[in-house]
């Protein structure tokens, strides 16, 4: 009977990287005490490699975190995360780039916030546009962007039709938890499945919709009910691992259905709050 293969993925990958390093099959062979019989076999998709080969592969080679997760999806095994610090001091770049970008977004109310939905910064217009119906003492204590939008308390008193969205933030955090899990997305999925602004079916409503970076929402501006747009984008790595590398940013901003519709005086005046560093 014929050996089954598996799709030659990992093979591209693998010969690729090679050839990059300039290693031979046989030298490569020989730094994992392992047989040129074997990597050929890999790489030409009749074996598959174990996880503790690829982590081998990747020591072998000095691959970083992106390449090395790559190889892993590539062989059918989830990317491993390694959890970052947004306040370190080798971020510093990173921080200002991420001031430079909120404030650039005004007058359009816009946050940044990591992977778990905790908000890093906001910009003027954000703390312009729910301070008008959220107390300064209440707004300055938001720290979670999914906490927020669910709660009576903050923009869920402004913001309504949120049913499907609220159920594809729910599934992203689920399906993101079963690739890696973390105490504090752990934490943020329980509260928010806890929360009875969550549909019963949830899981149905998300399974029937594709995840869009967009959509629209109604919100209470100016004492009437207007749309706008939420849109976000992620500030990560390229390829593959693009929506699971750590650091994983989100800038999402609301920007308003209706042209016509004047925003200008959101970032105007005396505006404060802990996250708005500019």
């Amino acid at each position: 009977m014929a050996e089954s293969s598996v799709e030659p993925t990992f093979g591209h990958f693998l010969r690729f990287w090679r050839n990059v390093h300039k290693l031979s099959q046989e030298e490569l062979a020989h730094r994992l005490n392992s047989s040129p019989r074997h990597i050929s076999r890999l790489e030409n998709g009749s074996s598959r490699p174990s996880e503790t080969m690829i982590e081998d592969i990747a020591q072998a080679m000095s691959m970083g975190e992106r390449d090395r997760n790559h190889l892993r999806i590539a062989a059918g095994y989830s990317p491993q995360q390694q959890h970052t610090d947004f306040h370190a001091p080798q971020f510093k770049w990173l921080r200002k780039a991420m001031r430079l970008t909120l404030r650039a977004m005004d007058p359009y109310p816009t946050t940044l916030m990591d992977s778990a939905g905790s908000i890093l910064m906001v910009n003027r217009a954000w703390v312009g546009f729910y301070r008008t119906t959220i107390p300064a003492a209440q707004l300055d204590k938001v720290t979670n962007h999914f906490d927020f939008l669910f709660s009576r308390q903050g923009a869920g008193t402004i913001l309504s039709g949120w049913e499907d969205t609220l159920s594809m933030i729910v599934m992203s955090l689920k399906q993101d938890l079963m690739f890696n899990e973390s105490p504090e997305k752990v934490i943020i999925l329980e509260k928010l499945l806890n929360n009875p602004k969550v549909p019963d079916d949830w899981a149905q409503r998300a399974a029937k919709l594709e995840p869009m970076a967009s959509f629209r929402v109604q919100a209470d501006y100016q004492g009437a009910l207007r749309r706008f747009y939420s849109v976000s984008q992620i500030v990560g790595a390229h390829g593959p691992t693009a929506y699971l590398s750590e650091p994983k940013l989100t800038i999402s901003t609301l920007y308003p259905e209706d042209d016509d519709l004047d925003v200008s005086g959101l970032a105007e005046g005396n505006l404060s709050h802990p996250l708005l560093l500019y």
